[in-house]
């Protein structure tokens, strides 16, 4: 991984070039952000950037022996340690490195979510657990093969055990000869402040929505200025979520659809005592609480319809800024929004949550949806707020 292949950044990029070549390098770096922005990304150029041989002052070269090996995340100065679920497969990283790796050169912008499917498992808890920290320290006490630095790059940090956590602290306090550490991480403060009190942290800022929309525009074939600039927008500075918004794309659009429907006939009903409108509600609820929709599906509108609301209510205030909608879902919402208000909106996200909830819970999605209809007529009953 060459820091040109990472997107934005910049200025993280120079200061950590100019680290490298200065020799004043922490031995332990904490790299820090939110999901999707290219932490790990950052720790492994770096890393590269380190180990190349015939390095610039901005990048590694990525053509030397070592830089081959970084490029396919196996040169033998590199170490990870990450969370796992232990299974049959194995209790340490060394047992999932292969997965790690496969997921990293497809996408390195990846998150938990990500890396649970990878593993092929539901389950939340995964961790970093004691045995690791052996493994780290086996790993480290030996001479480096290059040498030069060996890195050992630990993702989630925040996710290791009480005891893994005490016996990396010991070895932060002594670290091997020419030892970098560089933890990734979205929640420092999760971390003992112990740790955190010997690493240098680094924040890696949110993206730039001019940034995303380029990398969109340049990377993503037949997509268009305008349409990068509306995901950009929406993903808040996530690289990931721009991606996963691109994705879902389709998706999204039914599920506006679904939406606008919804409170269109709420609203009929509501305001204009339209009881042709409850028949289309009767039909929606129908529809969407089909069996052949899936559970999935149907939890996922429903968060989908959650975000309406909250950027509805938000519409009102007048910030462009902190409205993340497409350019359809506000012109919608030029008209709609004066209809979620501080009377109902509280209400509105309870009875969307409740459902959401309900569905998770195998409950009749015919019956749900349709209970969650009458409720919105009730709501839109309270009318505009000017």
């Amino acid at each position: 991984m060459r820091f040109s292949e990472i997107i934005g950044h910049e200025e993280v990029k120079t200061v950590l070039c100019e680290s490298a070549r200065s020799g004043r390098i922490a031995h332990a770096q904490l790299l820090s952000g939110i999901h999707g922005v290219g932490k790990l990304a950052l720790a492994v150029a770096y890393a590269q950037y380190l180990s190349c041989a015939h390095r610039s002052d901005s990048d590694s070269c990525g053509v030397c022996a070592s830089c081959l090996q970084y490029q396919k995340l196996q040169h033998p100065d590199l170490h990870f340690a990450f969370p796992i679920v232990k299974s049959e497969v194995g209790d340490v990283c060394d047992d999932y490195l292969d997965k790690f790796r496969a997921l990293f050169l497809s996408n390195p912008y990846f998150d938990m979510d990500d890396w649970y499917n990878a593993l092929g498992v539901e389950t939340k808890q995964a961790m970093i657990y004691e045995k690791e920290s052996a493994e780290i320290s086996r790993k480290l006490s030996l001479k480096s093969f290059a040498d030069g630095y060996k890195v050992m790059i630990i993702w989630q940090p925040e996710k290791m055990n009480a005891t893994c956590s005490n016996k990396l602290l010991k070895l932060l306090e002594e670290p091997p000869h020419e030892t970098l550490f560089l933890l990734v991480t979205e929640h420092p403060e999760q971390l003992l402040p112990t740790i955190l009190s010997r690493t240098q942290e680094i924040r890696i800022p949110r993206l730039s929505e001019e940034v995303i929309a380029g990398a969109l525009v340049s990377r993503v074939e037949g997509l268009d200025t305008s349409s990068a600039r509306d995901i950009a927008h929406i993903a808040n500075g996530s690289y990931l979520t721009a991606l996963r918004t691109l994705d879902s794309s389709d998706t999204n659009a039914t599920f506006f659809e679904d939406f606008v429907s919804l409170m269109r006939n709420a609203w009929l009903v509501g305001q204009r005592k339209d009881y042709s409108a409850l028949l289309a509600l009767r039909k929606w609820s129908m529809e969407i609480g089909d069996a052949k929709e899936g559970r999935e599906k149907q939890k996922a509108f429903l968060v989908y319809a959650q975000r309406q609301i909250r950027e509805n209510y938000i519409y009102n205030f007048h910030q462009a800024e902190m409205n993340y909608q497409t350019s359809s879902e506000r012109e919608f919402s030029r008209k709609f929004a004066p209809f979620i208000h501080d009377g109902n909106v509280e209400r509105m996200m309870n009875e969307l949550g409740k459902a959401e909830q309900q569905i998770a819970q195998n409950g009749n999605a015919k019956i749900i949806f349709f209970d969650l209809c009458l409720q919105m007529i009730v709501m839109m009953k309270l009318g505009a707020r000017g």
